[in-house]
């Protein structure tokens, strides 16, 4: 099975909302590694995760959707440098 690091920038109201936890139950419940933080800016979250490619499109989809009283505006997806470690967390 191929593991793929993807790196995930959503902008919009996902700060304030309880994004990162969804975002960290999600990653835990589609078995990915990887972490979640707000960026700085106040209107954005980062989040890498790592697992094979039709797992993080299911985790892709959760994102663009948010949880309730999000709004996602912008979403940007990368390719993952650096292995995310394991499991899924919130960082600082």
């Amino acid at each position: 099975m191929e593991r793929v690091i993807r790196r995930y920038i959503v902008r919009g109201r996902v700060q304030g909302v309880g994004f990162r936890y969804f975002t960290e139950r999600l990653g835990r419940n589609l078995g990915l590694d990887g972490w979640v933080r707000n960026l700085p800016d106040g209107r954005s979250v980062e989040a890498v995760a790592a697992g094979d490619p039709a797992t993080l499109d299911d985790f892709e989809r959760g994102l663009r959707e948010g949880p309730p009283g999000s709004f996602v505006a912008e979403f940007e997806q990368f390719a993952g440098e650096n292995t995310p470690g394991d499991g899924f967390h919130v960082v600082p």
